[in-house]
C-alpha cells in the first residue's frame, strides 16, 4: 500500500523480529523474507503493576519481571542474533499533526523547529525528546508535518530492559503506528483499538493521516462499557467532521476480545457505518492464515509492522 504513513516507516530500519511490551504482555513474531508467512510467535503475561506507561514518569516498575518475560517471548523469535523492531506503548509516543508554511528538508534545522512548536504540547522538556516526522498535504494541498515525540529517558528504560537480554533494538515504533498499514488506503477508516487500559483512536482518510487520540480509560476491554468507548471517541470523530467536512466510511476495531461483536454493533448503530474487526481489513488479507489469526488474538501490531518490509 502506498500511503504516507507507509513511507515514514520505511525509512527506518526493518527487522523480521519484531517485540511489542505492553501494560499486560510481552509479545514477539518473526516474518520470513516477503513479510507474509508468520515464521514464529510467543506471548507471556507481565505480573499487574509491572509496566506502567507513562509519557513522563518510570514506566517499568518491576525491571525483573518485564525482563523474565522479554527473555522468554525472545528465546521463542529470535533467530541468531538479528537486530529487533521494538513496539513500546501508545502512551509513551506523544502524536501531532502540525500545519507549516514550509519546513526545510535538513534534518538539523527542522528539528529545533519542531522542537518549537511542541514547547507548550508536551509535558516534558523537549530538548529532552526523540523526534521522528513526516510530511502531509492538508485537504487543501497545504503543509502538514506529523510528528512523533517520546521523552529520550522513557524510551531508554525499554531500550536497556532489550539490552539486558542481548537484544540489538534498532527501531522504536508506538504500537498502534505501527499498527495503521492494515488499513485501507481508500476512503475514511477509523480505527479503535484497546491494548491494555489505553483506547487509541485514529482516522486515516486515503493517504492522509487525519486524526490521533490515545486517552486512558478505566478498564480493560472485558469490563468495559460500550457507551463508554463512544464517550471516548466521539471528540475525535467531532474534530474530524469539522475539519474535513465529510462522513466516516467505515470503522475497524481492535482489542476487545470476546466482546468484540457487542462493541461492533454499538459502534455501527451510533454512527451509521460498518464496524469490522481489523483482522477483515484489506490489509489483514497480505497474511497467511497464523497472521490473521495473530491480528484476530489481539497482537496486530506484529502484523502491521511486517506490511512495511521486514529484512
Amino acid at each position: 500500500m502506498v500511503r504516507r504513513v507507509d513511507r515514514w516507516l520505511q525509512v527506518m530500519p526493518h527487522p523480521a523480529v519484531v517485540i511489542e511490551v505492553a501494560q499486560n504482555h510481552i509479545a514477539g513474531a518473526r516474518w520470513d523474507s516477503s513479510g507474509k508467512q508468520l515464521v514464529s510467535a510467543a506471548i507471556e503475561a507481565l505480573p499487574p503493576g509491572s509496566l506502567m506507561p507513562s509519557p513522563v514518569d518510570t514506566n517499568i516498575t518491576q525491571p525483573e519481571a518485564v525482563r523474565s518475560a522479554f527473555r522468554s517471548v525472545l528465546s521463542r523469535v529470535l533467530d541468531n542474533g538479528a537486530p529487533i523492531a521494538l513496539l513500546i506503548p501508545d502512551p509513551v509516543v506523544r502524536l501531532f499533526i502540525l500545519p507549516f508554511e514550509s519546513l526545510t528538508r535538513r534534518r538539523q534545522d527542522a528539528l529545533p523547529l519542531l522542537r518549537w512548536r511542541l514547547k507548550k504540547s508536551v509535558p516534558f522538556d523537549v530538548e529532552e525528546t526523540v523526534l521522528s516526522w513526516t510530511r502531509q498535504p492538508d485537504k487543501n494541498g497545504n503543509l502538514e508535518v506529523v510528528t512523533a515525540v517520546a521523552r529520550q529517558r522513557i524510551i531508554r528504560e525499554y531500550e536497556e530492559i532489550a539490552e539486558s537480554t542481548g537484544a540489538q533494538s534498532v527501531v522504536a515504533v508506538s504500537s498502534t503506528l505501527a499498527t495503521l498499514p492494515l488499513l485501507e488506503d481508500h476512503g475514511a477508516t477509523l480505527l479503535v483499538r484497546i491494548c491494555g487500559k489505553t483506547l487509541a483512536t485514529v482516522i486515516v482518510r486515503d493517504s492522509k493521516f487525519c486524526v490521533y487520540r490515545a486517552t486512558e480509560i478505566p478498564a480493560e476491554a472485558a469490563l468495559l462499557d460500550p457507551q463508554a468507548v463512544l464517550e471516548e471517541i466521539f471528540p475525535a470523530i467531532a474534530y474530524y467532521q469539522d475539519t474535513w467536512g465529510a462522513p466516516l466510511d467505515r470503522v475497524r476495531i481492535s482489542g476487545f476480545g470476546a466482546r468484540e461483536q457487542l462493541f461492533r454493533e454499538a459502534l455501527a448503530g451510533e454512527l451509521k457505518v460498518p464496524a469490522d474487526p481489523l483482522a477483515d481489513a484489506e490489509g489483514a488479507q497480505h497474511f497467511d492464515t497464523p497472521g490473521r489469526d495473530m491480528i484476530r488474538q489481539g497482537h496486530d501490531a506484529l502484523a502491521g509492522w511486517a506490511m512495511n518490509g521486514g529484512s
